[in-house]
């Protein structure tokens, strides 16, 4: 598994051993990515149930400013922030500004500020049970910013209609196969 695009493209990123995470597939990212476009360049981002801490990543390589990673599993945090520091000796940055926080993206703190992209690729067998109270955080935390976007991988059997949220577009399809949805808040509703 590689940064796919930008500034840092082809630097490999570490996974913790055994089932801890899910990676994100090169090519779901790769869609993302070109789906964002300019989007991310200069933009904050909030990477939850960061894994390998690919989106965010990426999102670096691609020309973002920073931002907070959230992982609850000690060891995928670990990679997230050996990842981080790969990624960033490539872009010659250094890491002010991009924070990893090994914490619950549900209870946990999620930085200071308000990001411009969210980043949710939580494990596919709890998205049904954890989905409303993530929208509802990030309703609330997204409300300065009504042209924020949430980028949610999930599996193509799966549809959320999260109250007060517009599906913008959908990559991929197919049952049991990635693909991701992107989200804005409604107006109205903030």
């Amino acid at each position: 598994m590689r940064i796919s695009g930008g500034q840092a493209r082809g630097i490999p990123l570490v996974v913790p051993k055994g089932d801890a995470v899910r990676p994100a597939t090169d090519g779901m990212r790769q869609a993302a990515f070109s789906s964002l476009g300019g989007y991310v360049v200069g933009a904050r981002f909030l990477d939850l149930f960061a894994g390998s801490g690919a989106y965010g990543l990426e999102a670096l390589s691609r020309g973002a400013a920073g931002g907070v990673f959230v992982e609850k599993n000690a060891k995928a945090a670990a990679c997230v922030r050996q990842n981080l520091a790969a990624v960033c000796k490539s872009l010659g940055r250094d890491e002010a500004g991009v924070e990893v926080y090994q914490a619950d993206a549900l209870t946990g703190p999620l930085g200071d500020g308000v990001p411009d992209v969210v980043f949710i690729d939580p494990p596919y067998e709890i998205i049904l049970e954890v989905a409303p109270a993530l929208f509802a955080r990030l309703g609330e935390l997204l409300a300065p910013k009504p042209d924020a976007l949430v980028v949610f991988e999930m599996p193509g059997e799966i549809e959320l209609t999260p109250p007060g949220w517009t599906l913008v577009k959908r990559l991929g399809k197919g049952i049991r196969q990635p693909t991701v949805a992107f989200f804005r808040a409604n107006r109205a509703s903030l």
